[in-house]
């Protein structure tokens, strides 16, 4: 052991320098890995586009991280974040653009989410089975941008990229049209309906449509529009009429346009454009018909056979049709009346009537002076539909023009011809009824018998002068022979008047067999006639 009391030896100190810090080879790992997340960082920074918001209804198929953004399916866009809006009534999606894709953040681009879809004959989106939905833009052309859109629920018909123009179609109905429809020039597909609206009044529907260049430069001033949808069948007082433009327009109608004879396609219709859409081809190229005139007329016989949308004839031309149809009870003669409203056009007319000047009523008086009536006339006599004719009847009995509720002029009307004819008839079997036939066939029974009687003692005679008789009705029965005999005159009167009988009976068995195949020549005549 040591002894505490004696002093503690301290050894002196050894001084050394420190060896110099040499780097490890391992810390070149962390340096370059974040040198390259540094590039990488300042890679994204650069490339990043600007973030905005799209509201669909539904965000089915919608994967944050996964679901991308394509234009023309190239990839300019991610989904980073979804959502639901302040009152859960819509699906917020967070998309983060590329920065070449800054452009699509126009106010006018348009965001759908891309699935599988059947619209009408045509299926889309079918890649998606494989690849999952994306979302399809169209960019926009404005040079403004905002970062919320509100997304459509089904593609566009037509992209912003597809040269053509845009019009404004106005219709009373939109018949079987539906957004896609096709649009016709000449049975040549030009196009396609956009959208559709009703307005505001309820009374009218707007519809959209685009027509590709370059036939939207047939698009005058001076075009019409009509409803080229299904099969258009009419079987009315003019006929059968068949129109349809092509196999398509049956199952998913379309719309037709046609310009009118004459027009200059060198000054189209500018873009945005109104119309309106006609529901026929012969509705939308007629003549227009100007300012509209209400007429009524009573009838007093049967108007079975006319309906609403009935012509108005005068002298072949349509010049109205009926509106409605009513009836009525006149207390003053006991009878019932049928009034028919219809509207006729008085500029379709043209020169034919000279009415002279004045107001409505004194024009049409000075026509009802000279003889205008409105007559039922059948203009279809496989159905059975009538018409009202307007015509001239010299020998009518004088009338008064009448004004009624609403400025419609109340014309004076005629029996039909058929009426016409059925009294004619009834008249007939009256005076046959007239006829005493009972008296006459018991005149007949009694004059039989005073002539059964008168032949009885006749024979009686006959039997008594049998011998002295016969003698002499020999010599006349051969006085008669020598008579009829030969080239005589009796002979060759006989030969006229059974040739006359003849003619006469092949006369009535044409007319009987012209009356079976055609009962109305009592009343048109026969064709050659006409």
């Amino acid at each position: 052991m040591t002894d505490p009391d004696l002093p503690r030896q301290i050894p002196d100190a050894r001084v050394s320098r420190a060896p110099r810090w040499v780097p490890s080879l391992i810390w070149l790992v962390p340096l370059v890995a974040a040198l390259i997340g540094g590039t990488l960082m300042v890679r994204q920074i650069r490339s990043a586009g600007p973030t905005i918001a799209v509201e669909f209804a539904s965000a089915e198929g919608i994967t944050p991280g996964k679901t991308k953004v394509k234009y023309k399916n190239v990839d300019i866009g991610d989904v980073t974040e979804v959502h639901l809006n302040a009152d859960r009534s819509k699906a917020v999606v967070i998309v983060a653009l590329d920065h070449t894709a800054e452009d699509f953040a126009a106010t006018d681009s348009r965001f759908w989410v891309v699935r599988p879809r059947l619209a009408g004959a045509t299926v889309t989106g079918l890649g998606t089975l494989l690849s999952g939905a994306y979302i399809g833009v169209d960019g926009g052309r404005s040079g403004e941008t905002q970062k919320h859109f509100v997304g459509l629920e089904s593609p566009p018909v037509v992209t912003s990229d597809e040269p053509g123009k845009r019009y404004v179609l106005h219709a009373d109905d939109i018949g079987s049209l539906d957004v896609g429809a096709p649009v016709y020039f000449r049975r040549i597909q030009v196009g396609h309906l956009e959208q559709f609206s009703l307005d505001n009044d309820g009374q009218s529907i707007t519809v959209g449509i685009f027509v590709r260049a370059p036939y939207d430069r047939f698009i005058t001033p001076e075009t019409r529009f009509w409803h080229a949808s299904g099969i258009d069948l009419s079987f009315d007082a003019g006929g059968l009429k068949l129109q349809t433009q092509s196999l398509a327009t049956i199952l998913l109608g379309g719309i037709a346009f046609e310009p009118l004879p004459g027009s200059d396609v060198s000054s189209p219709a500018p873009e945005g454009a109104d119309f309106s859409l006609a529901p026929d081809r012969t509705t939308a190229v007629k003549t227009p018909d100007g300012p509209p005139q209400t007429v009524v007329f009573s009838f007093r016989n049967t108007v079975r056979g006319l309906s609403v949308g009935a012509p108005i004839d005068f002298h072949g031309v349509t010049i109205g049709s009926v509106r409605s149809i009513h009836l009525t009870h006149d207390a003053k003669t006991d009878t019932y009346l049928a009034p028919v409203t219809a509207v006729i056009y008085p500029e379709r007319l043209g020169e034919a009537v000279d009415g002279g000047s004045g107001t409505t009523q004194q024009r049409a008086a000075a026509l009802v002076k000279r003889g205008l009536r409105a007559q039922l006339r059948p203009g279809n006599l496989l159905t059975g539909q009538m018409y009202v004719a307007l015509d001239f009847f010299p020998d009518a009995e004088p009338a008064k023009v009448t004004m009624v509720d609403g400025g419609a002029v109340q014309l004076p009307t005629v029996d039909a011809e058929m009426i016409e004819i059925q009294t004619q008839v009834r008249s007939i079997l009256k005076k046959i009824e007239g006829v005493p036939f009972d008296d006459i066939g018991k005149e007949a029974r009694d004059t039989l018998v005073t002539l059964n009687k008168t032949l009885k003692r006749l024979d009686g005679m006959m039997a008594d002068t049998k011998g002295e008789v016969m003698p002499e009705l020999k010599d006349s029965l051969r006085a008669i022979s020598q008579t009829l005999s030969g080239d005589s005159p009796t002979q060759q009167d006989t030969r006229a008047a059974l040739r006359a009988m003849t003619d006469a009976a092949r006369a009535l068995k044409s007319l009987a067999d012209g009356l079976d195949r055609n009962p109305e020549m009592l009343i048109r005549g026969r064709s050659s006639d006409k």
